[in-house]
């Protein structure tokens, strides 16, 4: 998501939007349109969405995060009181009742800016970072029930250590489980780190930190952000126009896996069925793929942005 040059609150309005060239260009904004930003973080997509449609172009945007949705308010009320920008706090998991709610399909572009936002990552009592000490929370929206405090210090040895090798591709997920189980409970984000780190036997010359898997996962794991994904591409093909496009920016391999094989799937005239007397059979395509490979950062913009070096952004036009 928005990435932002750091982290004291008079600097909250210095957004690094990443790819955003290759989003505003993938997506072909251009004057009149109808877009959806369901992942507004910093609001630095949907300023420059708003910039290229205009002057009539209208973006309804979502946030789980409440504070987002206010924050973006608050930066951008002037197309909020022009009555260009339309937000609504919600996850995009209801983006179909969302966008029908607001009478907003058939939409022209669609806009997924996966993972944690920099501002979430930033501000220390949302606990996302183990940068920051603060409390071992990770909810994208504060209301919901689940958080990584209650996963750390109540599942059983062998779920923990499950998530963290699905979610977080760490291999030495059994050790650190066995660890955190052996010495919780845990209250902040730097206990946490610390334990993962002893558990691991220090960082060993690592450029990650040895807790970032970790983290990750649990992150994962408390907003399912893997299901939430799976439950949004569909809905996105279902409202877009014919000629309207979806772009994905991803920032870990489960999300593009997911991204990348249901585009596939999508713009495959084929479905793959061992029952069927043929293995399979034939559709009509509903999606044709713009990258064929995704696009990621350049050199220049990983210097300037560290936080866009694992982005990927994937592009599908609506048949």
């Amino acid at each position: 998501m928005d990435a932002h040059a750091g982290a004291h609150p008079s600097d909250l309005y210095r957004h690094v939007p990443v790819l955003l060239e290759a989003v505003l260009e993938g997506l072909q904004i251009r004057p009149g349109m109808r877009m959806v930003d369901a992942t507004v973080g910093g609001g630095g997509h949907t300023e420059a969405m708003l910039q290229r449609s205009a002057p009539d172009g209208l973006v309804l945007g979502l946030d789980a995060d409440p504070e987002a949705i206010q924050r973006v308010a608050e930066r951008l009320s002037h197309a909020v009181q022009a009555g260009r920008l339309r937000l609504v706090q919600s996850n995009f998991t209801q983006l179909r009742q969302t966008v029908h709610t607001h009478h907003f399909a058939p939409v022209d572009a669609i806009l997924l800016d996966l993972g944690v936002s920099s501002f979430q990552l930033d501000l220390a009592d949302r606990g996302f970072s183990f940068q920051q000490d603060g409390p071992l929370d990770m909810r994208f929206d504060p209301a919901q029930p689940l958080s990584a405090a209650d996963i750390v210090n109540t599942w059983p040895e062998q779920e923990l250590a499950d998530l963290i090798y699905q979610y977080g591709e760490e291999r030495r997920s059994r050790r650190i489980a066995r660890y955190l189980v052996r010495h919780r409970p845990f209250e902040t984000t730097g206990q946490l780190a610390q334990a993962v780190e002893r558990a691991v036997g220090g960082r060993r010359g690592e450029r990650l930190h040895p807790a970032t898997r970790t983290f990750q996962a649990l992150r994962i794991a408390v907003n399912q952000e893997l299901a939430a994904l799976e439950s949004v591409l569909p809905q996105c093909l279902e409202l877009l126009k014919p000629g309207g496009r979806l772009a994905v920016i991803s920032f870990h391999s489960l999300e593009d896996r997911i991204v990348k094989r249901w585009m596939q799937a999508e713009a495959s005239s084929f479905v793959q069925d061992p029952s069927h007397p043929q293995g399979g059979y034939e559709k009509m395509p509903g999606l044709r793929i713009i990258t064929r490979k995704p696009i990621v950062p350049d050199a220049a913009e990983i210097q300037h942005n560290p936080r866009s070096r694992s982005a990927k952004l994937r592009i599908a036009e609506r048949l």
